[in-house]
């Protein structure tokens, strides 16, 4: 099965040349999918520097629509244009800052099949729902109101730990990913707080996929030892 590891820059634009020399310092193994999804304005650039590596491209973010008078926004279409193989779908600054609910994180999801790109859809619970025991009911609800028919990866993200520092325990990690591996027939990856140092850790779990990186995939040697520690730890 294919593991991933994917870099989300969010809204920081780190030099890409550089970035781009100290990832492919790694052999990346033919069973490993590597994924930077720069801002919408680094994708062209992401483009010309990729061309002689193994590094995917996925955008941040799409519309449902495939045009039409949506000021500021990027439809599907004009991602896989670019060279994007990839989109998130979801992520939880998205939910929260901008007001996506599962029918609209659905409806980009299937748009995003539609033009050729695996949607990443990102699921995860509140500390407010951890703390209650609610994460998988929180989490059956999200997989049932927002992943389509067709291939897909999901990016379990408990939304208290992304940019936290903190994370859930290694065996919370694989207990829930078991779950969700039970809910939908996808590779299922974990976001929240990954890092180096416990990179290794995380890859080693039973159902975990790869992860999904935020602040600690801006620096490439920082992004580049995760994927060291990726590739040299087998699943249990």
């Amino acid at each position: 099965m294919t593991r991933y590891l994917m870099a989300n820059w969010k809204m920081f634009t780190p030099p890409l040349p550089q970035w781009m020399q100290a990832v492919t310092t790694v052999h990346i193994d033919e069973s490993v999918e590597v994924v930077l999804f720069p801002p919408f304005t680094q994708l062209a650039a992401a483009q010309m520097v990729r061309a002689q590596t193994h590094v995917q491209l996925g955008g941040q973010d799409c519309h449902w629509q495939k045009e039409g008078a949506f000021t500021g926004n990027i439809s599907a279409e004009m991602l896989k244009r670019t060279g994007c193989a990839y989109v998130l779908c979801g992520h939880s600054e998205r939910r929260q800052q901008h007001g996506e609910d599962n029918d609209t994180v659905k409806a980009k999801a299937e748009a995003a099949m539609e033009a050729g790109l695996t949607p990443v859809i990102c699921i995860g619970e509140t500390r407010a729902e951890y703390e209650a025991g609610k994460t998988r009911d929180v989490l059956v609800e999200q997989i049932t109101a927002t992943v389509p028919n067709g291939e897909v990866v999901i990016a379990y993200e408990p939304v208290w730990a992304i940019g936290t520092g903190l994370t859930p325990e290694m065996q919370e990690i694989e207990d829930t990913h078991g779950f969700i591996h039970g809910l939908v027939d996808a590779p299922v990856i974990y976001g929240g707080s990954a890092k180096p140092g416990n990179m290794g850790d995380i890859a080693k779990l039973k159902g975990v996929d790869g992860a999904l990186v935020g602040s600690a995939s801006l620096d490439g040697a920082s992004f580049a030892a995760m994927l060291r520690a990726l590739q040299e730890s087998t699943p249990s």
